[in-house]
């Protein structure tokens, strides 16, 4: 009783500085995702990629939420984008205060911010940074089992990316099976199918994104 009361209180004080969050990204107009997958799925290439295709047309940044190194920082920074390093020493995900903080310390205007969060399909499901949405990257290599086992994930997102087409004929992987699961838990999501390592099939996947990025100015 009292672990689900302590838990009650981490998650209520989280979402205040969340929706203090939300309140900046809207008045400055920033398009705000939280990029979510576990380790491996190859969520920082698609990152790398997305900006290769967005650098020249819109203002970008992005958080770094990781364990300990600063690896991924590292390989964005070579993009020309600001970046932002979280270590968050053992901690399986990325709050709203080390989002805010990290937000203001890059000290730009935006039109788009990615927040790559810590690699895990459990914790960062369940804390709200003060996004306008979640996306989950899932590789072929993974397996079919993902949306089955990690439920909550799949439902918070608002689209889902399955990474890693190019190696599909060396997998079993079925695409039919995983649309099907992910439709079952959340059929409203859409579902883009690309490779970072060759960025086949990433102009759907920007061309939804910039839609996204438009509304948000509309709002604004």
């Amino acid at each position: 009783m009292v672990q689900v009361r302590m838990e009650a209180s981490i998650l209520g004080a989280n979402d205040l500085l969340a929706r203090k969050n939300r309140g900046i990204f809207a008045r400055q107009g920033t398009l705000v995702v939280n990029l979510m997958s576990s380790p491996g799925s190859g969520k920082t290439t698609v990152l790398e990629r997305s900006i290769d295709y967005l650098h020249d047309r819109l203002r970008l940044g992005v958080i770094e939420g990781d364990l300990y190194t600063d690896q991924d920082a590292r390989r964005i920074e070579k993009k020309g984008v600001p970046v932002k390093q979280i270590n968050t020493e053992g901690a399986c995900h990325l709050d709203a205060k080390m989002v805010g903080e990290a937000f203001e310390s890059i000290g730009e205007k935006l039109d788009l911010l990615f927040i790559e969060n810590v690699g895990n399909l459990v914790c960062p499901a369940e804390f709200d940074l003060g996004e306008d949405f979640k996306a989950v990257v899932m590789s072929t290599t993974e397996g079919n089992d993902k949306p089955s086992k990690y439920p909550l994930v799949f439902r918070e997102a608002r689209v889902v990316l399955l990474n890693k087409i190019d190696l599909l004929p060396f997998t079993d992987f079925s695409v039919e099976q995983f649309r099907e699961d992910v439709a079952k838990i959340n059929p409203h999501a859409p579902v883009f199918m690309v490779s970072g390592r060759t960025g086949e099939g990433f102009e759907a996947w920007i061309e939804w994104l910039l839609e996204e990025v438009r509304k948000k100015r509309a709002e604004a």
